[in-house]
């Protein structure tokens, strides 16, 4: 059975390759291919065939370009490493502490028990 990623993933790539043959034959062919829907300038098909998707590609790296230029711009500064270092310092001594106190704890409780016996 085919998951719907799967289904989705044909779906893109049968768009494409028909997309891909259609411009082909209209960039090398366009009478042929437009030519049924009456008369065609081949000149004036091959310029727009070329001109669209540039104008396509371009408005899109440029918008790629700006949406990373605005992330920059609104995310705040990382912390300095020395600040990050000096907050594990930190953690590891509260652990030790804890577990030093834990211990002692446990310590004490077992000489109380041998005691009462």
């Amino acid at each position: 059975m085919v998951s719907k990623d799967q289904s989705i993933g044909g779906a893109i790539f049968l768009v494409c390759v028909v997309i891909a043959v259609l411009y082909t034959l209209i960039v090398f062919f366009p009478k042929v291919v437009l030519g049924i829907f009456g008369p065609v300038d081949e000149i004036q098909v091959r310029i727009w065939a070329v001109i669209i998707p540039v104008f396509i590609a371009f408005i899109a790296i440029m918008g790629i370009g700006a949406w990373i230029g605005w992330t920059m711009a609104t995310t705040p500064p990382p912390k300095p490493i020395e600040e990050i270092t000096s907050e594990i310092e930190e953690e590891e001594k509260k652990e030790e502490a804890v577990k030093e106190s834990t211990e002692a704890a446990e310590t004490e409780e077992k000489g109380k028990s041998k005691t009462k016996k």
